[in-house]
């Protein structure tokens, strides 16, 4: 069976590595569905495993400069808080009933609808926005906004893993629409470190970190998202955003159903 991971974790990897998202959106999804693991395991070892790989991500665009440190930080005002609140709470539950562990995997299933919609509609959301700038943030509403959003992320993030990715990048963009496209992504992925760290070591304290099988995950996805940044050179991105589009919403048809 861990063979099976592996092989999961490269081809998510490859998929990573060919759009820049996915990671959670697809591995959380997967665990519970196809390998049946709770949601509530799926979620903490999908946050140990971004912990890590966004953490090496983190490295790459820090050297070459793409980093937004004032934004990073304000989201992570909001989202940092809003993860050990949100841990606080799952743990005084005690034990994850069933109402809680369909909770827990309806908001996976939502988290997986944001996902495609911040893929699919990205350009057309930013087309809007530069039509009409009087809705452009600018100054200290703009401040409170990524706050905001950093803490909705950290809640999000914290209960099915995914946000940090696509919809974490597309509401940066939103706020922030003059920043460079590597800055966007750079800037994602760095506040995302300490979001996933932190919501991760929450579920290890809950218990809900399957060790064994986020060493398997680490194997497959670490050459998978290599190999997928070779891939991305060669096959067209729009291509690939749709199928990946396409597979999240039937993931996300059969997580609410």
């Amino acid at each position: 069976m861990s063979l099976a991971f592996t092989v999961s974790g490269l081809l998510v990897g490859v998929l990573v590595g060919l759009t820049g998202v996915g990671g959670g959106s697809l591995m959380t999804p997967l665990l519970t569905l196809l390998f049946g693991f709770s949601p509530a395991t799926a979620v903490g070892t999908d946050l140990a495993f971004a912990a890590i790989t966004k953490g090496f991500g983190t490295l790459a665009h820090r050297a070459h400069g793409h980093v937004q440190w004032a934004v990073v930080r304000r989201l992570c005002l909001g989202s940092l808080p809003a993860a050990a609140i949100t841990i606080m709470v799952l743990k005084s539950a005690g034990e994850l009933d069933g109402r809680w562990l369909h909770a827990i995997r309806v908001s996976i299933g939502v988290s997986v609808i944001l996902t495609v919609i911040s893929l699919l509609f990205r350009r057309q959301m930013l087309d809007w926005l530069a039509r009409h700038p009087r809705f452009q943030l600018e100054g200290r509403s703009q401040r409170v906004a990524t706050v905001v959003v950093g803490a909705v992320i950290g809640v999000l993030v914290t209960v099915s893993s995914i946000g940090a990715g696509a919809v974490g990048a597309t509401l940066i963009l939103l706020l922030y629409p003059h920043m460079k496209p590597a800055e966007v992504a750079g800037t994602d992925i760095a506040y995302a470190v300490p979001l996933t760290a932190l919501a991760g070591l929450g579920h290890v304290w809950l218990g809900t970190v399957d060790w064994n099988l986020l060493l398997a995950l680490l194997v497959g996805s670490i050459p998978g998202i290599w190999l997928g940044a070779q891939l991305s050179r060669a096959l067209p991105e729009r291509l690939v955003r749709g199928a990946l589009a396409t597979t999240l919403t039937l993931v996300a048809i059969k997580l609410v159903s």
